[in-house]
């Protein structure tokens, strides 16, 4: 099972995402946990989690949350935005594993 969390501004933005990246796994035949928070709760939400990805409009925040992460071994990017923009479940599943070195 790959453990992903994206993070955001309100968690809400990247719902549609997420759904993307779930029927792009099923696809594959790859059994995903796959959800998005607001990036306020990235330190509550890293247990047990393969990696985290953060939205393009929070990519500011790579450094703070890099510490957090690394503190965690969990490995973090932030998601391309050509790819978030357009939404593209495929990709970003893939910039996923590839962060997870899965």
């Amino acid at each position: 099972m790959l453990v992903i969390r994206l993070f955001c501004n309100q968690g809400m933005s990247t719902s549609l995402l997420v759904n993307k990246m779930r029927d792009a796994a099923a696809k594959q035949g790859i059994e995903v946990d796959i959800a998005a928070y607001p990036a306020n709760e990235l330190a509550d939400r890293l247990d047990g989690v393969d990696c985290a990805l953060l939205g393009p409009q929070v990519g500011y925040m790579k450094g703070k949350m890099g510490e957090i992460c690394a503190a965690e071994n969990v490995p973090m990017d932030v998601i391309p935005m050509v790819d978030y923009g357009m939404c593209n479940g495929e990709k970003v599943l893939e910039f996923a594993k590839n962060l997870a070195g899965k």
